[in-house]
């Protein structure tokens, strides 16, 4: 006969583990080093620039391939 293992060691339920975690992110949270405002602002506003000099640099290589097609769309064959 097989008997079961009554020795194992039961996970607590669903809240109980959500609750434990929630605490050590909220106390990870009190531990991060957060940057000054100044340097923020300073992040963002590379991340700003960085993004529209992709954003001309994507459009323009869309216009010009675009203009591109047109030439060779409008190319008429040997009559």
């Amino acid at each position: 006969m097989a008997q079961k293992n009554d020795n194992k060691v039961k996970k607590p339920n669903i809240f109980v583990r959500m609750g434990r975690k929630l605490k050590e992110t909220f106390s990870e949270l009190k531990r991060v080093t957060w940057p000054s405002f100044p340097k923020v602002v300073k992040a963002t506003c590379v991340v700003l620039v960085v993004v529209i000099v992709f954003l001309v640099v994507a459009t323009a290589i869309n216009f010009g391939l675009q203009e591109l097609l047109k030439v060779v769309t409008n190319i008429k064959g040997i009559e």
